[in-house]
């Protein structure tokens, strides 16, 4: 099956969503489609051996729409701009028409000459209408005429219908001497729907801008450097292998590591946070970020589509075009209300007509129905929002996949972080140095201790000879060294042997720790790990080295109380480990000694209970929890971002950035249940009003109008959320 997403030009409400899903589903070998009003596009899934992109293409533009197919993103935004300056210059030069006549009809104004029986007045409101609603409201009649041809209908068909009789009638009494004309009617009416759809897009496209500021971090060129000779390439020319320089104050040109130089890097365009990240040789740099500091040179690693950023473009355009569940009703409900509102204006006209028995008594209230009735607030209800919460998303570090995740952020009742890498660094490290006799000093001890384990590759190792450097010591030649597997090294510095490992190591040399046991046992307590340093047999040192907790992991933990939401800790540690950390994060459910591929058994263990489980791991071994949990929440480490298993993926792995997540998902979902609320309200509410003929058409025309920019305006409420 082949996924193909391309953009529809001519789309103005949710009818036309409506109506372009259900062609592009009757084609043999589609499988799935679905068409988004807030993006203007479609996303197709077929059987490339049933179905062709040509056959696509055909079925939009057989329903009178244009097809951008292959057309780039800077294309795309070319056609929006244009449209929107077209679709501007309408509504102004319409409304520049029709404010002199709605002036003239308002209050009666007679001109000093007249002909054929009329005011020089009443002929100019006939004209100016006509130019408005004929001309400038062409766009409605041939949307109407096309729908027609397909035995179908949406807003065109209405504003169309509405605009139209306005003018015949208007145009019919004249001729027949009845007084009460509506020229200026139509023309308003017509104007004012060109301004809501000009004000429409302009604030779509805001809702929209996520995407493109993502597109403009990128660098546009990048300083190659062959031969000892440097040149400034552009950056579609830059190939894996390449090494590039970049100096401070410029952008990090593509992901790469460093291969010369140390500087700091502000990567707040990749995580959303502002503190600048250390980097030295074999550190890993993203495209966009920004070099601080220091000169570097950075062999390219991932150009082109392959970079962190492309990913999360890629990543944030997907979520944009997917529609949440809750949007299943709205589509529904388009795809069958312009029939039905069509099938009220005639029930009302016929019936003001037997009632009062005056034509225009039954065709204002009429054309006040077809008016009112606006399935754009619909279409654009669910989209909007999700645009907005995507892009915020995206700029602090969050992508959140679709609109599905939302609706599964919406109640969750409990958080299952996996402890390492989450909730811990995932990285052992050095938090205790006792030293056991005078001599020996806590830096003497990490540089005995640190030259021996220099020549191991363990990770407990690895933490003594970090902590070693961190203080600048000088690690010394070591000799005779032997790796004692599970437990320890061994070797000599001079005339000193040297020993290195757990107590059963320095028991089994046959060296006495009895007296330390109280310094051991504390730190065993507190989940850590206890490493002794040994010198000509006698114990001069303890290490204790631990998985550290993430600095904001507490805070993370006590704001999802305040949320009421449980936090649940899982981990393959020992219990005792796992309990000691609990306490640190003041978490009282602990699931340990639990194996990777039973991490899911213990989401739906929770799930059993009746709770709504939101599960944090890295995405890898974690994937059977990601998926089980009803929301899957992904770390992402930069190399990971298009992380499957995840519903929404943190691209820095903060354990507060679980909470900003879900904050920013139940934002996002509310303000979709609040506009659609109101655009179901306003129609089941105005229809009466306009059928009864309590509504001006003019009204309903401005009415109509607002109530999109309302809704997408709500949606831009988002950004001023504080998460």
């Amino acid at each position: 099956m082949k996924i193909k997403t391309f953009n529809i030009v001519g789309m103005h409400c949710a009818s036309c969503v409506a109506l372009n899903e259900r062609a592009l589903k009757k084609i043999k070998g589609v499988k799935d489609a679905s068409v988004n009003f807030g993006t203007h596009s479609a996303t197709v899934e077929y059987d490339e051996s049933q179905a062709s992109e040509k056959m696509l293409y055909d079925a939009v533009i057989k329903n009178g729409y244009k097809v951008l197919a292959e057309a780039s993103m800077h294309e795309h935004r070319k056609q929006n701009q244009e449209e929107l300056s077209l679709t501007k210059r309408n509504a102004f030069l319409a409304l520049l028409l029709a404010a002199p006549a709605l002036v003239l009809a308002m209050f009666m104004i007679e001109l000093p000459f007249s002909f054929a029986g009329y005011n020089a007045g009443i002929w100019i409101q006939a004209f100016l209408s006509s130019v408005v609603i004929l001309f400038f409201g062409w766009e409605f009649h041939i949307g109407m005429l096309k729908q027609l041809r397909l035995k179908s209908s949406n807003m065109d068909t209405l504003i169309s219908i509405g605009t139209l009789a306005a003018l015949v009638y208007s145009f019919w009494a004249m001729i027949s001497g009845n007084p009460d004309l509506y020229f200026e009617t139509g023309a308003i009416i017509a104007a004012l729907i060109l301004l809501g759809r000009y004000f429409e897009a302009k604030i779509r496209g805001q809702a929209s801008e996520a995407i493109e500021k993502l597109l403009q971090l990128g660098a546009k060129t990048a300083r190659l450097t062959e031969n000892g000779q440097e040149r400034e390439i552009p950056i579609e020319e830059v190939r894996v292998g390449n090494v590039l320089l970049v100096k401070p104050g410029e952008k990090i040109p593509v992901d790469g590591k460093v291969v010369f130089g140390s500087t700091s890097i502000d990567e707040s365009m990749l995580t959303g946070e502002s503190i600048p990240v250390d980097k030295k040789i074999n550190d890993d740099v993203f495209g966009a970020t920004v070099n601080i500091q220091g000169a570097i040179k950075v062999q390219a690693t991932k150009v082109s589509q392959d970079t962190v950023l492309a990913q999360i473009v890629k990543m944030v355009a997907e979520a944009q075009t997917k529609k949440a569940p809750i949007q299943k009703l709205a589509d529904s409900i388009s795809g069958i209300f312009v029939p039905v509102v069509l099938a009220i204006a005639a029930v009302t006209a016929i019936v003001w007509y037997f009632v009062s028995g005056d034509i225009t008594q039954s065709v204002i209230p009429a054309v006040a129905v077809l008016v009112i009735a606006c399935p754009c607030a619909l279409g654009l209800a669910t989209p909007t929002a999700i645009m907005v919460g995507t892009g915020i998303g995206a700029k602090r570090g969050i992508l959140i996949k679709n609109g599905e995740a939302l609706e599964r952020g919406k109640k969750i009742d409990v958080v299952v972080f996996d402890k390492t890498g989450t909730l811990t660094e995932g990285k052992p490290k050095v938090t205790d140095v006792v030293s056991l006799i005078s001599d020996f000093s806590i830096e003497k001890i990490l540089a005995y201790a640190g030259s021996l384990e220099n020549l191991s590759e363990h990770p407990l190792a690895q933490a003594v000879v970090n902590a070693a450097k961190d203080k600048n010591l000088t690690l010394k030649e070591v000799q005779e060294f032997e790796n004692i597997a599970g437990k320890g090294v061994k070797g000599s510095i001079g005339d000193e042997a040297m020993l290195v490992g757990n107590p059963r190591l320095l028991r089994e040399f046959g060296i006495t720790i009895d007296l330390h046991e109280d310094i051991i046992g504390e730190l065993e307590n507190q989940a850590k790990t206890v490493v002794m340093l040994a010198v000509n047999k006698q114990p001069v040192g303890v290490i204790g080295i631990a998985d550290t907790l993430k600095e904001d992991a507490q805070e993370a933990v006590a704001k999802l109380k305040t949320l009421d939401i449980e936090t649940v800790m899982i981990t393959g540690d020992n219990k005792k480990t796992a309990e000691a950390i609990a306490k640190q994060l003041t978490i009282e459910k602990v699931f340990a000694e639990v194996l990777p591929q039973d991490k899911a058994e213990k989401v739906k263990l929770l799930q059993k209970e009746g709770k709504k489980v939101a599960f944090v791991g890295d995405g890898i071994n974690d994937a059977p929890a990601l998926v089980q949990a009803d929301l899957g929440v992904a770390i992402g480490t930069g190399t990971d971002i298009a992380i499957e298993a995840g519903n929404i993926v943190l691209v820095k792995g903060h354990p507060l950035k679980v909470v900003e997540a879900l904050t920013l998902a139940k934002t996002t979902f509310r303000t979709i249940q609040q506009n659609m609320f109101w655009a179901f309200f306003y129609n089941i509410a105005a229809l009466p009003l306009a059928a009864l003929g309590l509504l001006n058409p003019v009204i309903a025309a401005g009415a109509m109008a607002f109530s999109s920019v309302s809704v997408v305006g709500n949606s831009l409420r988002i950004k001023r959320k504080k998460l």
